[in-house]
């Protein structure tokens, strides 16, 4: 199980009290109390007025809007268009805390900016979604039993790719959503709770190294003590103690680090290598003699390395066979724990060994679901697209709060500071020569985002844990004075060329194509209500655009909409077209597999909400051909040809190799390769017989064939066969065959 909801600031990542099931428990210091504040709250649009007189505890907010914590404001008919800052006010009663105890109120989760009171009495300016947010009310509770909090909510609306203020990834002006979308509320749970005089207010926990012998493992912890005081410092490893220390506290907060080993690890694996052990390590505080505070983290104890964009975990390298990850739901508040769990298992059932969790940080049941079935995730902190010069503070205050959020997932490999920080992405003006050279200007010249900014948060994140890969950015090619580049961004039949420039590309400049984190094609899901289909041909192309992500100016390029007579027939060929881009793509970088490619992300993997995108499942999870496209392409063990042309002339000799791709940690001897090419009144057959190493890519030999003289289809099926297994793998490849 995963680690759920901490009454004393759960947060993504689950930070939470040891063995923590009870709301009560006495202790010298007093009781626990623990008080939730989910449910109904009462809301109004913030106004000048609302600040000064509707923040106490004696204001009649009857009348006002009632929202539902967890939740987004966006749902209430009231503010179904709203992007002004809204005020939240709930009343709850609490007794007195005990003596020698402290009382915390945190918001688990906040869209995007807020300020907080309690009784009137002003807390804090908490700014950040994914992370908790937590404010000392002893005093205020000392007062009386009965109180108020307000939470101003503000999540200001974000315009175009360039100068965004929040720091909110894709939530906010990207692609894959309503480009008027507001995520802003409460999303996460509020909590008032009781501590001890020290409460451990973060935890972080990483793993350094590890093998069969010991693993050792970095931990940090923030304490924040009521005065300047003695504590002891307690360590246990699933349930035992394994250290501690006693150490003097400042009055505020106090950071502490130190380092454990622990002896004969079970050691946890990608899913494609092993199992996945996971270990509790959690931290006590004691005061006198007595518990104060304690946090746990789940955590599994491995080592990663890349060398050149390729990945080994406990030494073991492997090809990461990967999609991009949105957001489950646009409304993070309304995904269930099953409907992410649903997602990384959907990543299983295609065959991926790694997602990239694009543009955000995701709710924590993505993280445990991830660690519990050995998926890896490549983290991008929620930096997407250009910023203003005035997010840098916040920018690395939260990179920082990311590490302790989630520097203990196993499954996590890489963390990627900004994704496409270039004032102009991959197509977003066009394939036009002019917005090439912009685009390539944009990669070449120094920006202060791509410069300055990404350099700060890939810094902090560094020193937080240095344990993983910090990539500054992606998307970004070889500039001064990054001459060795990160991953890359190439949407070639989408975008710009053709689908097999990818391959020359490959073959002109190999170390671009090293890592390629982003590629694919929209394609129209079949869960498509959100289009008027009676209208066609003349959708609303101009609100399916805004709203719902359609690039019809591409399509036309592409598969335009003219060529059909129906929608269905339209949609269908938009999947077949994304299927085939993605299926190239792919085959292409395993027959490259560690040479140079590490492995890829295909773009993307789910719809968080009803869109046209680049997904191969879509809002509802229904999958498109590009699914089954993908998770063929993916399997364990493929054998592929170089894909002939399209279009054939009678007469044209074609050579083509023939590749099996071997994921599997043992060898396959003994199989053979049947070829078969087949046409109109006619076809061939060859066969090839050996040994396909282990974790490798064979060469299984070369067919020469000319074209037939006819009319029609040029087929080419392939066939893996083992001796022990049978049929293993089969693949085909069709061409049409002209006169000239």
């Amino acid at each position: 199980m995963g680690e759920g909801t901490d009454a004393r600031g759960g947060q993504t990542g689950g930070i939470r009290p040891l063995g923590g099931g009870t709301s009560t428990s006495r202790a010298r210091f007093g009781t626990l109390r623990i008080v939730e504040l989910n449910g109904t709250w009462r809301a109004m649009r913030a106004d000048d007025d609302a600040r000064r007189n509707a923040i106490g505890l004696d204001v009649d907010d009857s009348g006002w809007a009632e929202l539902e914590v967890p939740g987004h404001w966006r749902h209430h008919p009231d503010f179904a268009d709203n992007d002004d800052p809204v005020l939240y006010r709930r009343r709850f009663s609490m007794p007195k805390p005990d003596d020698g105890r402290r009382r915390w109120i945190t918001l688990d989760g906040v869209f995007y900016q807020a300020d907080v009171f309690l009784d009137g009495a002003y807390l804090g300016d908490p700014e950040g979604y994914f992370f908790p947010h937590s404010f000392d009310v002893t005093a205020l509770s000392r007062i009386d039993d009965e109180h108020v909090v307000a939470v101003e909510v503000a999540c200001p609306p974000q315009h175009g790719y360039r100068g965004k203020r929040t720091i909110t990834g894709v939530f906010q002006q990207w692609d894959g959503l309503d480009r008027d979308w507001n995520p802003g509320g409460l999303w996460r749970p509020v909590h008032v709770y009781d501590t001890g005089p020290v409460r451990v207010d973060r935890f972080r926990v990483v793993c350094r190294d590890a093998d069969q012998i010991r693993a050792h493992v970095l931990l940090q912890a923030r304490l924040d003590s009521d005065t300047a005081r003695a504590v002891t410092l307690r360590t246990l490893v699933d349930g035992d103690v394994v250290a501690e220390s006693e150490r003097r506290v400042a009055k505020g907060s106090n950071d502490v680090k130190w380092a454990i080993d622990i002896a004969d690890p079970r050691l946890w694996w990608p899913r494609s290598l092993g199992d996945q052990p996971l270990t509790t390590i959690a931290v006590e505080v004691e005061v006198e003699g007595v518990c104060s505070d304690r946090r746990h983290r789940r955590t599994g104890l491995r080592q990663v390395a890349w060398n050149d964009w390729r990945c080994s975990v406990n030494g073991e390298r492997l090809f990461l066979k990967g999609a991009n990850l949105a957001p489950t739901r646009a409304a993070l508040a309304d995904a269930t724990v099953d409907e992410m769990r649903r997602d990384i298992e959907l990543a299983v059932d295609a065959g991926l060994d790694a997602l990239r969790v694009h543009g955000h940080i995701a709710p924590r049941p993505v993280y445990d679901a991830a660690d519990e079935l050995g998926v890896l995730l490549l983290q991008d902190f929620p930096l997407q697209w250009g910023y203003a010069r005035s997010v840098r503070a916040q920018a690395v205050h939260q990179a920082e709060a990311a590490v302790d959020t989630l520097g203990h997932h196993p499954s996590i490999v890489q963390w990627n500071a900004h994704n496409d920080p270039v004032a102009a992405g991959v197509g977003m003006d066009g394939d036009s020569t002019r917005a090439r050279i912009r685009y390539v200007a944009s990669q070449q010249l120094p920006s202060w985002n791509k410069s300055v900014l990404d350099r700060w948060v890939k810094r902090t994140i560094e020193q937080a844990d240095p344990t993983r890969l910090v990539v500054p950015h992606s998307g970004v090619l070889p500039h001064l004075p990054m001459l060795d580049g990160t991953d890359s961004h190439f949407y070639f039949g989408w975008y710009h060329g053709h689908v097999r420039d990818i391959d020359r590309l490959a073959k002109a400049v190999p170390r671009v194509i090293r890592f390629l984190s982003e590629f694919g094609a929209q394609a129209v899901p079949d869960s498509a209500d959100f289009i008027d289909t009676d209208a066609w041909p003349d959708l609303d192309w101009d609100h399916l655009a805004r709203h719902h992500g359609l690039q019809k100016w591409v399509f036309d390029e592409r598969v335009p909409p003219a060529d059909f007579a129906t929608f269905d027939q339209w949609r269908r060929a938009t999947q077949r077209y994304q299927a085939a881009l993605l299926r190239h793509h792919i085959e292409l970088l395993r027959r490259l597999k560690y040479a140079p490619a590490g492995g890829f992300c295909m773009f993307s993997f789910n719809d968080p909400a009803p869109v046209v995108s680049w997904s191969v499942l879509d809002h509802e999870r229904r999958p498109k051909a590009g699914f089954d496209a993908v998770k063929r392409a993916c399997a364990p063990v493929i054998v592929v040809a170089d894909p002939p042309p399209a279009i054939v002339a009678a007469g044209d000799r074609l050579s083509l190799d023939l590749h099996v791709v071997n994921d599997r940690r043992e060898a396959i001897l003994g199989a053979t390769v049947d070829v078969t090419a087949s046409w109109p009144g006619g076809s061939r057959r060859w066969r090839f017989a050996g040994d396909a190493d282990a974790d490798a890519v064979e060469k299984v030999g070369t067919i020469d064939l000319d074209v037939p003289a006819t009319l029609g289809a040029l087929r080419l099926d392939l066939a893996l066969t083992h001796p022990d297994d049978g049929q293993v793998a089969t693949n085909a490849y069709r061409s049409a065959i002209t006169t000239s």
